[in-house]
């Protein structure tokens, strides 16, 4: 690869579509590339280091950057058996899901794939597959909560909870089903506590009730609703989502993309709250982005569901993911879970958790702008607003200034945008989970000068 990065950078702006971005300002400017990272930091093209708070930008790499161990690891299996079909096992496929499932008592069978929003769409065809196998083909409604998301596919968008997201892609695929979101914070009901987890609860049932609860077959959530604001649930909440799923037959998909694999503080996020889920799908921190890999890991009850006889050619599970058979994915997840336990990276988060909610609370007392804090371990949020008694939300614009602030500063902090209309106001907070107490204190320190510069 060229080490002159002048030329890196104009082959970036000839040839290279980013994500989420729009182009025009390349025309007279340049994109940030990003060159080397180490530990909790990254390096861009002017050798400027970068605190990075949102693990890659997407709430990915768990363990930091620079993780010779992993990278060992890759290249020691890829050179031994790089890649071959899911329809065969490979020996770092086969120790990884074993290892995978002693963390998650209750479920039994992994299946591999490549992307977040991959492992969402095999379990909506799992049940889509169960409905007409168990149900007649009637219980094929997939219900979704808004402002959740998952994944940027037709069938992840047409069950996403962000409008924005979805905007200019439709028509969406039909029997995905809208639920209300759980955030207290924007409240719903007149209601507050368990009370107000109990009546958004209900609110799922009015949903299975109006819709017919023999179409419904699965509901996915997110255990802590990520891009859509850091919402975590209230109190009372998952026991009566479980208790209704229970109820009516309808299968439980959590979708653990973001919160999976550490960042908050359990080895998923589900885990805070006694759920019992029929479909986990995960990706991001699985590897730490060293390597692609995502699961869809079901219970033996789901995967019994599959076995008929041979004969029966259409009755087994009939997908592939063709990269879902690399290697270097599950080969990569080993070592990331060893990191994780080896250095205690769990009860970091935790413990660092703590200090950011800390942190940011202390800034609310110091800030009018911001509204409400949240979350969950290293994975939390700061809503801004304009009137705190109205709860206004700051313009995009004004958010944005504040990430650029803080990018001056050499801190990377995320922000939703382009997601919930007129509510892309959260700034999102997700360092690597081995983050330091000083580390921390940095990063809210930028913040604290953001918002002076911002807003006064």
């Amino acid at each position: 690869m060229s080490n002159d990065l002048s030329h890196v950078v104009s082959a970036d702006k000839a040839h290279v579509w980013h994500h989420l971005t729009q182009h025009k300002p390349y025309e007279v400017g340049e994109p940030r590339i990003i060159v080397e990272g180490q530990g909790i930091h990254v390096w861009d093209q002017h050798g400027t280091r970068f605190l990075d708070a949102v693990s890659g930008a997407v709430w990915t790499v768990n363990v930091g950057y620079g993780r010779t161990e992993i990278g060992d690891a890759i290249r020691d299996a890829v050179v031994k058996l790089n890649y071959f079909a899911g329809s065969a096992g490979t020996i770092p496929g086969a120790l990884f899901a074993e290892r995978l499932i002693e963390k998650m008592p209750g479920m039994s069978r992994v299946y591999y794939c490549n992307s977040g929003s991959e492992a969402n769409e095999k379990a909506f065809k799992m049940v889509r597959q169960i409905a007409h196998k168990k149900y007649g083909g009637k219980k094929t409604k997939i219900l979704y909560r808004d402002r959740d998301y998952h994944g940027g596919t037709m069938a992840t968008m047409s069950a996403g909870g962000q409008d924005q997201r979805n905007e200019q892609y439709g028509p969406m695929a039909p029997d995905f089903i809208r639920v209300p979101h759980c955030m207290e914070y924007r409240a719903q009901w007149d209601l507050t506590g368990e009370a107000y987890g109990k009546r958004a609860a209900a609110a799922i049932e009015e949903v299975i009730l109006r819709e017919g609860p023999e179409t419904v077959g699965a509901l996915c959530l997110e255990p802590v609703t990520a891009g859509g604001g850091v919402i975590t649930p209230p109190e009372g909440y998952w026991d009566a989502v479980q208790a209704i799923c229970k109820k009516y037959d309808i299968l439980l998909h959590i979708d653990e993309v973001v919160c999976g694999i550490g960042r908050t503080g359990e080895w998923f996020g589900y885990q805070h709250y006694g759920i019992k889920p029929d479909f986990v799908t995960m990706a991001k921190g699985l590897a730490s982005g060293y390597a692609a890999i995502a699961c869809c890991v079901t219970t033996e009850e789901v995967f019994e569901m599959f076995k008929d006889d041979p004969a029966d050619i259409l009755n087994h599970f009939r997908d592939i993911s063709t990269f879902g058979g690399c290697t270097a994915g599950p080969a990569a997840a080993l070592v990331n879970m060893d990191i994780i336990e080896r250095e205690g990276l769990l009860e970091n988060t935790t413990k660092m958790g703590a200090r950011l909610i800390a942190n940011l609370n202390a800034l609310m007392e110091k800030h009018a702008v911001i509204g409400d804090v949240r979350g969950k371990g290293l994975f939390c949020g700061a809503e801004l607003v304009s009137d705190r008694a109205a709860k206004t939300p700051v313009t995009e614009a004004q958010m944005g200034a504040v990430v650029a602030e803080c990018a001056k500063q050499g801190v990377i902090i995320g922000a939703s945008n382009r997601s919930v209309p007129g509510l892309n106001n959260v700034l999102c907070f997700a360092p690597a989970l081995i983050i330091t107490a000083d580390q921390i204190d940095e990063l809210t320190a930028a913040v604290d000068s953001a918002l002076i510069r911002v807003f006064g």
